[in-house]
């Protein structure tokens, strides 16, 4: 008999899952991101880029902000980020420089997503994971955007 892992990627993907509801549900696109160290999310957050009228206000970016101040400093080594979307060039930049050690994204961006430069932006270090929920994760902007062109 073996014991499945309470904390798996899967786990924390569905807190994310849930801040990228909060987004649909103020109007924004629906990404959501967590940021995990020692089993336990430090930071939650969604993308606030309408409702702040500022264009870097992604998911990620706030999810950084937010993990930095619990922490108590601008390195984010031991953590792991969960977001809905493949992080944007600019979201991979700022996770480069805060050393990030594992970034998990559900669904892929191929217009936008940091993997159409390449991997080498992010820190040589930061593992990467894509694909977990990828269904869920997809379909939630999916649907939010059918929503805005009918």
């Amino acid at each position: 008999m073996s014991i499945e892992p309470l904390y798996t990627d899967e786990f924390f993907m569905k807190e994310a899952l849930k801040e990228a509801q909060k987004a649909f549900a103020a109007d924004e696109v629906p990404v959501g991101a967590v940021i995990v160290a020692n089993n336990k999310v430090i930071a939650r957050s969604h993308n606030l880029t309408e409702m702040l009228n500022d264009v870097t206000a992604h998911a990620e970016m706030q999810a950084i902000t937010s993990a930095a101040n619990a922490l108590g400093g601008k390195y984010l080594q031991d953590c792991t980020l969960y977001v809905t979307l493949e992080p944007c060039v600019m979201c991979a930049g700022a996770l480069a420089w805060a050393q990030i050690t594992k970034i998990v994204y559900g669904a892929g961006d191929s217009k936008r997503g940091f993997s159409t430069i390449g991997e080498n932006i992010l820190h040589p270090k930061t593992e990467v994971v894509s694909g977990v929920m990828e269904n869920e994760c997809s379909e939630i902007v999916k649907t939010f955007f059918k929503t805005k062109r009918n």
